[in-house]
């Protein structure tokens, strides 16, 4: 029988520097030239926040909190905890009494693949947090095993332990720790271009004059 809990080391964190970098970039930004890493659009941040950092993954069956809460007891400043449900949209893994735990221990945020509860809760404690939504079912310590800090399923999207997570209004992404930086600073330019861009749209010049679009349509009436 294979052990019911699995909990392997802590994984190395993203640097200060690049999460200072993702912390300036936008989702939306990056989802204009990469399609792979953004978790199901379901998942939904309950505060309006852009907050990025380490993902430490947990694999929380069913009904059972037990490894959830065990994991709470390891997590470190600047980390990002990442909750495979395994499924299951029925119970409420995460709320209030969760949301203190992770922000004493100085996380930077939940990652819920299911449901989470307590949103007054979440919210006073100023804790960002993404899920599919709110559950009045919680879990409970039903001693069901579980297992932390191994690749996970979020959205759809592989999470490997200390990858790079980036959450925001829009949506979460996953990046590798390697293509984070890379990814940021080009977004960072890109969000810059925009901004001078929309800058000219406002004194009056045609967005589809700027994009090339007004110059395709009337290329395809001639």
């Amino acid at each position: 029988m294979p052990p019911r809990y699995v909990v392997e080391p802590m994984p190395g964190q993203i640097s200060a520097e690049v999460v200072a970098l993702l912390e300036q970039t936008e989702t939306a930004t990056v989802g204009h030239w990469r399609h792979w890493g953004f978790v199901d659009r379901s998942i939904q941040g309950l505060l309006r926040r852009r907050v990025a950092g380490t993902a430490v993954t947990v694999q929380c069956p069913g009904p059972d909190s037990t490894i959830l809460h065990h994991a709470l007891g390891l997590l470190r400043p600047g980390d990002i905890l990442v909750v495979d449900r395994l499924g299951d949209d029925r119970h409420a893994c995460w709320g209030g009494g969760v949301t203190v735990a992770a922000k004493a221990a100085g996380a930077k945020a939940g990652i819920v693949d299911g449901a989470c509860t307590d949103v007054e809760e979440v919210e006073a404690s100023d804790f960002p947090l993404w899920c599919r939504g709110l559950a009045p079912i919680t879990t409970r310590i039903y001693d069901l095993g579980g297992r932390m800090n191994v690749p996970v399923s979020i959205g759809g999207v592989v999470v490997m332990p200390g990858d790079a997570v980036l959450a925001d209004e829009s949506g979460v992404l996953i990046l590798p720790p390697g293509e984070a930086e890379e990814e940021a600073r080009a977004a960072i330019a890109r969000q810059e271009r925009g901004l001078a861009t929309q800058g000219r749209v406002a004194g009056g010049v045609k967005l589809g004059d700027v994009s090339g679009a007004t110059a395709k349509v009337l290329a395809g009436l001639a």
